[in-house]
């Protein structure tokens, strides 16, 4: 069986304090999934438009605790704490 990848670029936080109280919540319940933290940056763009680069990478090892992580309720309750808090893309891709 193959691993599966978490991957999430954050292309603008809108609200900090949103963003945290995910994090706070968001965390616990991936790694209570399954899910390993392999990389991850939080980075302040010295910009005038002050925009966020976060990206993480997080692995699963099977494309189904991947999904399953995602749908439980520890994880949907992040995702009610971020509330339109920022613009990201994850994605939930298979290993090869």
């Amino acid at each position: 069986m193959s691993k599966a990848y978490w991957i999430s670029c954050y292309h603008e936080v809108i609200d900090p304090l949103k963003f945290a109280a995910y994090a706070k919540l968001a965390g616990p319940a991936i790694e209570a999934g399954g899910g390993r933290f392999l990389a991850g940056r939080s980075q302040r763009r010295p910009t005038s438009t002050a925009s966020w680069n976060v990206s993480s990478v997080i692995e699963f090892d099977s494309l189904q605790q991947a999904l399953a992580t995602h749908d439980s309720p520890a994880y949907k309750a992040a995702l009610v704490a971020l509330d339109g808090g920022v613009i990201r893309d994850l994605r939930i891709v298979p290993g090869v």
